[in-house]
This record gives C-alpha cells, sequence and structure tokens, in this order.
C-alpha cells in the first residue's frame, strides 16, 4: 500500500509542477498586442507619425532590459514589447495613410 501511495504523490507532484511559463507570455503577448493597437491608433491621431522616435526608444529600452532581466517570464513579456513598440513604428506610418484614404478619422485640430 506504501508504494501505491508514493505513486500517487509523484503524479500530483507531475501535475502540479506544470511549467504555465509559455502560457503566461501568449498570454501577456495577446494583451501586448492588444493594448499596442489603439496606442497607435490614437498617436497617430494626436501627434501623426512624429512621435515614431518615442516608439523607437522605449522599444530599444526594452529589448536591452530583457537582455539583463533575470527569469523566464519578464525578460520574454520585455522583449515582446520592445519588439511590438518597433513593428509600431511601421503600424503608425500605416495609419497615416489609412487616414489619408479616409479609414479613419483626421485629427481637425492637428497642425499639418
Amino acid at each position: 500500500m506504501k508504494l501505491g501511495a508514493l505513486e500517487e504523490l509523484q503524479r500530483v507532484w507531475q501535475v502540479t509542477s506544470m511549467n504555465y511559463d509559455g502560457i503566461l507570455i501568449g498570454i501577456g503577448t495577446f494583451l501586448i498586442i492588444g493594448f499596442l493597437h489603439p496606442v497607435v491608433i490614437k498617436a497617430e491621431y494626436y501627434f501623426s507619425t512624429k512621435v515614431w522616435p518615442l516608439f523607437l526608444a522605449a522599444g530599444l529600452l526594452c529589448i536591452v532590459l530583457s537582455v539583463v532581466t533575470s527569469g523566464s517570464i519578464v525578460p520574454a513579456l520585455l522583449a515582446v514589447l520592445g519588439f511590438s513598440l518597433l513593428w509600431s513604428i511601421g503600424e503608425l506610418f500605416q495609419q497615416k495613410k489609412r487616414v489619408e484614404k479616409g479609414w479613419f478619422p483626421q485629427n481637425p485640430n492637428r497642425k499639418k
């Protein structure tokens, strides 16, 4: 009977010691992309494409921080955020084209 209890304990330990890092990184990636989509739209609306250097600086900073941060989840999410911010630079210019096509509203108060 003791051997059965030991096997049951090992089975429970295997189930509870699963690695959830990948799932957490996936959820974080989903949230980062979902957060940056409206940020790009609002940034283009209020500031035009002039803010692209901020996206560049923030992206590079996050990438550097991902390299020097220990652990697995936080550095991965910093890298995802950094590269998503770099990707957002291109999206910022694409958003400008979408505004020019009339797909999104142009800010009437912004000087050209």
